[in-house]
């Protein structure tokens, strides 16, 4: 195998472990946000929480689905870095040769 394709390979790879890791961010902020709102919901008067409720600026996200996205994004993730790993030993391995 050329180290050009290789190399190639190895920044596509890098460029999904980046969107994967954002998109594990972003879910992880939603987690964080669901907290914030259990919280919230002890000590903001019910009125309000309905009103805000009503205009979808709170309880819109669906935590289950959140934690489940979550946990398939790292493992994802992790298969992910192994395999960026393997590709960067190859491409060590043709540079070397």
């Amino acid at each position: 195998m050329r180290s050009v394709q290789l190399a190639i390979y190895a920044d596509a790879l890098a460029g999904e472990a980046a969107s994967m890791a954002a998109r594990a961010e972003r879910a992880r902020s939603r987690l964080s946000q669901v907290a914030i709102e259990k919280r919230a919901r002890a000590e903001v008067g019910e009125g309000a929480i309905e009103r805000l409720e009503a205009f979808g600026l709170l309880g819109m996200i669906d935590e289950p689905a959140a934690r489940a996205e979550l946990r398939e994004l790292e493992s994802t993730l992790e298969a992910l870095e192994q395999l960026q790993a393997w590709v960067e030993a190859e491409l060590a391995l043709t540079s070397a040769a």
